[in-house]
Formats: structure tokens, sequence, C-alpha cells
């Protein structure tokens, strides 16, 4: 396996600063918890009120998110999706919630999560109805924003179903000078791209998409087993070279839910999703039951490491440097940086994913290969200075801590569909 990564073309992580969506949100990724992947349009409250799309749901979610520390680490938004309206609109034209699932109506949920340091997100759809038949937003785009600011919502998630593809640039473009003009800081996810990725042949204006929205989906709806997740994580980089180019503070792309915690993946798998979508510099929405969540997958979404991975402020996504059938290599540039009159030099987050389910890989590497010297090790050298690396295992906590210099092999045993995702600190000493 080492001599297939001397064989490594080391893709450039710079990306290319634009301007982004003019709230002066999302400076790092989003972080809370979604319905929809684990509780999906479940209305039938009447069979399981503790599964089924309603008010006791968002606030029994709002409790854990308080009780279990995941406010705490930064999960600090609970978002609604499909299936929270009436099947009709007021007689002002005003959005209603289900008055049976909603009794006291979504301006009650918001003061829940205020009230609890926590921020509220709606869901509605760029189209005559939502993807599951409640009204949807075209006619009403002031109306509806008018309704978020006066309910207090914090974010808005606005799909594209059953609309016109070639109409969704405008139709997402001016939703976003709307909800600009309320005045109320509400962070904008848009499924935009998706629709024109994957239903047409219709290429995204990804810097159109930037300057609009704060996050944007770009693949299929994720589901919990190991199949989808990599297909997710395939599908990022294989297209990392497009999708990078636009990401920093205030817009992400968005490869969907966490879904750690639900059963079809294991906890080695958890870990992976939880790894990458730190590396890629990903949302971390869960959907999940926070009620119900076994502690080995808990402790993966608390990681306060990974976590800090996920949210550092550069905002530079990482790029995948080696890929096969068998094994992935993926690198992040992350503070903290040094600095040196040869310039600043960035610390990194390495992941190495192992795709076999049969058994554990065994590989040697040296860092200086996975692209851990900014071009720049020949002026190093000829300074004199130690290039060195301080590098400790995020997940693996009996892992001992290595001071590497860029030319050290790296010994790395990866388990079966797992990950190992270390972080190498930066230290030049003269």
């Amino acid at each position: 396996m080492c001599s297939l990564i001397h064989i490594l073309i080391v893709i450039s992580l710079e990306v290319v600063v634009i301007s982004g969506l003019d709230n002066g949100l999302c400076l790092t990724p989003p972080m809370g918890w979604l319905s929809w992947e684990r509780f999906g349009c479940n209305i039938k409250c009447h069979l399981n009120r503790d599964e089924c799309i309603s008010e006791k749901l968002f606030t029994d979610m709002a409790d854990r998110l308080v009780s279990d520390g995941y406010r705490d680490v930064g999960y600090d938004r609970v978002n609604i999706d499909d299936c929270w309206m009436s099947r009709n609109r007021a007689e002002d034209k005003k959005l209603l919630a289900d008055p049976k699932r909603f009794p006291n109506g979504i301006k009650y949920l918001s003061d829940y999560m205020h009230s609890r340091g926590l921020k509220i997100g709606i869901y509605q759809n760029y189209g005559l109805r939502t993807c599951m038949g409640y009204p949807g937003l075209i006619g009403f785009q002031k109306v509806d924003a008018q309704t978020f600011v006066d309910w207090e919502v914090d974010m808005v998630k606005l799909d594209a179903c059953f609309t016109p593809v070639h109409t969704l640039d405008k139709g997402f473009e001016d939703f976003s000078e709307v909800l600009n003009k309320t005045g109320r800081p509400m962070v904008y996810s848009c499924s935009w791209p998706y629709y024109q990725l994957h239903t047409s042949q219709v290429i995204p204006n990804w810097n159109l998409i930037a300057d609009k929205c704060n996050i944007w989906r770009t693949y299929h709806d994720i589901h919990s087993n190991w199949k989808d997740i990599l297909a997710t994580i395939d599908f990022v980089g294989d297209n990392q070279e497009i999708f990078n180019r636009n990401v920093g503070p205030g817009r992400f792309n968005d490869p969907d839910m966490l879904l750690i915690g639900n059963k079809g993946l294991t906890v080695d798998q958890s870990r992976v999703q939880m790894g990458i979508w730190a590396i890629i510099a990903a949302p971390l929405f869960m959907s999940n039951d926070l009620r119900s969540i076994g502690q080995e997958f808990k402790d993966i979404l608390l990681n306060k490491e990974v976590i800090g991975v996920n949210q550092d402020r550069m905002a530079r996504p990482g790029v995948r440097v080696f890929h096969n059938e068998t094994l992935d290599i993926w690198l992040r540039p992350v503070l903290p940086e040094a600095k040196h009159s040869t310039g600043s030099h960035t610390s990194y987050a390495l992941a190495f994913i192992n795709r076999l389910s049969e058994r554990a890989i065994s590989i040697a590497v040296k860092l200086d290969e996975l692209g851990l010297k900014h071009n720049i090790a020949v002026k190093l050298d000829e300074l004199g200075l130690k290039h060195k690396y301080f590098v400790s295992d995020l997940f693996d906590k009996t892992f001992s801590p290595q001071v590497l210099t860029a030319d050290h092999m790296f010994h790395v045993t990866i388990p079966s569909t797992g990950i190992r995702l270390f972080k190498a600190v930066i230290d030049l000493e003269n």
C-alpha cells in the first residue's frame, strides 16, 4: 500500500474566496438536530405519540440537547422538517401549524427553544405544495417570511419538490433577498443545487448559490446504512474541486444528516460519518432519537476534539488525497498555525477510511507524501528548521501521542468499515 501513496497527486488545499450571504451567520458549520431521516412524515400520533411529528417530539429533543450535553458542545438548533403544517392556509393566507399535533403553535416552540439557549428552524418548499403535500411557498414568499419573523424562527430550510428546475435560480435568489429584507437573522438552507444536479441536466451556478445561501444540499437523502454513507462520501470526494471553491465562513456544502445512533450503522461506521463530516466542514445535524441513543453513539456525537475539527474557524474544507476500493485518505488544514519568516503553516486533520467489511488493514506512509509540507519543505530544510507534528488520535484515547517529522514513516491500522482520525499540530523550531 505504501507504494501506492507515492503516486498521489496532492490536490491544492486553497479555496477561492467569494462574497457569501450577507447575514453574518454560520461562520462555522451549523449544528443541531433535525427530524426528517429518523421520523420522516409520521403524523399518526394516535398510534405512537412519541414517534410522530408533533410539539412533543421537538420539546423532547430540546430537553435532551440540554440535559445530555449536546447544546454545550455546539448542537444548538432544533429544526422542524416537512409535515408540521395544516393542510390549508388560514383566511389571511398565513401558514398554520397542525392544531392537533402542535396545539400551542410554532411561536410556543420558538419560545421554548430560546429559553433553553437553543434556536429553532422551520421547513418550506419552493413550490405550490411541499414534498409531502402541504402548502408551498410560491405566491406567498413575503407572507411566509414575515410569519417566520413573527414566530422568531432562526433558520429556514427551503426544499424544491415538484418545481420546474429552470425556475430555481430566480426563486431561491428572490427568497434569499426577501429573508434578508425582514431584518431578522435567519440561516438559509437551500436544496436548490440538489434538484439541478440529480433531476435534470442543469449545471448549478455555484457562485450564485454560495452568494445567496448559507448551506446547500448536494446529494440524495441519506439513509442509515454503510452503502449510503460511502456513496455520499464518494460523491463529495469525486466532485471536491467543484464543491470546495465556494466553501468558507457563512457558506457550506451540506451532504445531509448525521445518522449516528440509528439502526443500520455500527459504531465504527458511525465514527466514519462523524469524522468525514468534520473533515469536509459539513453541517452537523443529527437525525436520531436522543431519548434512546446508546452511550457508545452518544460518545461519538459529543467528541469535542472531532467537533473542533468541524468547527475550525478557518472554515477550509478538507480534500480526499487518496482513493481506491480499499482505502480513502482525507486531509484538512486546521488551526493552530505556526508563524515564521517563511510564512504561516497550518496544522492538519488526517483521516484514513477502511472501506472493507471483512478485515482491518494496515498501512505505512510519510506525512509529507500526503501534503503536510505546504510546498516549502526544501526551504525549511535549507533554513535548518525542524518541521514537526504532534500527532494525536481523536477517537482512540488509548493512542499515545507521537511527535513526527514530515518524512517520518507513520504506521496506521484501520478497523473494517472504520476510520482513524488524527490531528497533526505543527511545530516549527529553529
